[in-house]
């Protein structure tokens, strides 16, 4: 292949990770910013309103619970019958579940049945979720050259933040022009909901146009593929997958303070008392800080390594905790603004270098397996029920010191957890070098991988 017609397969693979991954999260965060502002009334409503506000931040997390299910099912057939193959699945179960939200009766019109259909949705949604992200950033790392890997990881990254910005957008408008007042409580809730259908469409037929991973090729062609991906990845890489899931978990439990919900409720609330459309356009506005210092970080990674990146991603987390609720509790716009700013720049630096680091993990025959199941482990560990804690430590506390003290704990956590990983910028991915990835990625492993400079093959 031409050097011009790999450039050109490069951006094609970019464009359609960072399209589907968008939609994907699109759909996953409309739940969670209309449980912080609706679900308690429609669905929860005879809990009365603190523990229906409990309720549905919780619902937000049960989601969590079952990624792991997606993350098994979508690694064990994307390390035996491709990459590609499961990112369309994900995205049409996604898409299915989401649009399905849009058209549930509430609690008012079919009881109990109500919220029973809304949780088994949900978990739906976390199924898909569970096995998107993985495959995404495979098919993004396994097509780059060995020196962009972390700018081309950064790609389905973004899609995160990006994600967040149109479920927030969206309701924003809808909220504070299209159905102001009671009018969202009625019907306006529903429209990002059916708006999925849409992006999905889009999504399906940007992935299918995309080559399969040449690293999957490889694996196929040499009929490499192992007959029980998860058994294998378990037997040898199992401490690998706890500490990977940690890494990701400190910055999981600090992104659901604000893509979970809380954020939005608590600034909405009496506590503060900010207009709901105004609170969701400075989440937005905080989307395109995270999307940009995410896309940053990934191409950092490839300059100064990934684990030097996660340092000044943590860093930055760790000395916004407190600051981020002492400025929303001013009541000022601004401030919630410049809250909002120092929070992402944290977000994007310890999430842009992440999909490049797992892939540099785990060798070519589970990375699927290896890559999907950590980040699912990480996300319940950290984001699953983070808006939920943090709800109950403001009513347990009367104030938000032990939210900021909660995420302190996590990132901490996640720091140490990067600290004992081996950085393995530029290892050779592909099947032909499975001995070398199998070489120990911890760094009080005493065996070092051989270095290579046998470019990672394109097509």
């Amino acid at each position: 292949m031409s050097t011009h017609s790999s450039k050109a397969n490069q951006r094609r693979v970019a464009f359609a990770t960072v399209i589907g991954t968008t939609v994907e999260w699109y759909d996953f965060f409309i739940y969670a910013t209309a449980a912080g502002l609706v679900f308690a009334q429609l669905f929860f409503q005879p809990a009365g309103e603190s523990i229906g506000l409990l309720l549905s931040f919780a619902s937000v997390g049960i989601s969590f619970l079952f990624r792991p299910l997606g993350a098994f099912l979508a690694g064990h057939y994307g390390d035996k019958i491709g990459r590609r193959a499961m990112l369309v699945m994900t995205l049409v179960l996604m898409g299915a579940a989401t649009t399905l939200i849009g058209f549930l009766p509430t609690y008012a019109t079919a009881g109990v049945i109500a919220p029973i259909m809304l949780l088994l949705l949900r978990i739906l949604q976390g199924i898909s979720a569970g096995g998107e992200w993985g495959g995404a950033v495979l098919m993004a790392v396994e097509h780059a050259p060995r020196d962009r890997r972390g700018r081309a990881g950064a790609f389905p990254q973004i899609g995160v933040p990006l994600g967040l910005l149109l479920a927030t957008g969206v309701t924003a408008l809808m909220t504070g022009v299209i159905s102001p007042g009671a009018a969202f409580l009625e019907w306006g809730w529903r429209v990002p909901f059916l708006l999925s259908i849409v992006l999905i469409v889009v999504g399906y037929f940007v992935r299918r146009a995309v080559d399969e991973s040449p690293v999957f090729q490889e694996i196929a062609a040499a009929k490499k593929q192992p007959k029980t991906p998860i058994v294998e990845l378990f037997r040898r890489h199992g401490l690998l997958v706890i500490v990977a899931a940690l890494i990701f978990a400190g910055n999981n439990a600090a992104g659901y303070m604000a893509t979970g919900g809380f954020i939005p409720s608590y600034a909405s609330g009496p506590a503060v008392g900010h207009e709901r459309t105004d609170v969701l356009l400075a989440v937005t506005y905080g989307a395109g800080i995270w999307l940009a210092f995410t896309y940053l970080a990934g191409y950092l990674s490839d300059r100064i390594g990934r684990k030097n990146t996660y340092f000044l991603g943590f860093g930055a987390q760790l000395l916004a905790c407190f600051p981020l609720f002492w400025m929303i509790n001013t009541g000022s716009l601004p401030m919630l603004y410049l809250a909002m700013t120092i929070f992402a720049v944290g977000l994007g630096l310890a999430y842009g270098p992440q999909a490049a680091l797992y892939s540099e993990m785990f060798p070519a025959s589970v990375r699927f397996s290896g890559v999907s199941i950590s980040y699912a482990l990480g996300a319940i560990l950290g984001g699953a029920f983070a808006p939920t804690i943090a709800t109950a430590l403001v009513q347990a506390t009367g104030g938000t010191d032990a939210v900021s003290l909660y995420l302190v704990g996590m990132t901490l956590i996640s720091l140490v957890a990067v600290a004992l990983v081996r950085d393995r910028s530029g290892i050779d991915l592909s099947i032909r070098n499975q001995a070398e990835q199998e070489i120990g990625s911890f760094v009080f492993d005493k065996r070092t991988a051989p270095a290579s400079d046998e470019p990672v093959r394109t097509s």
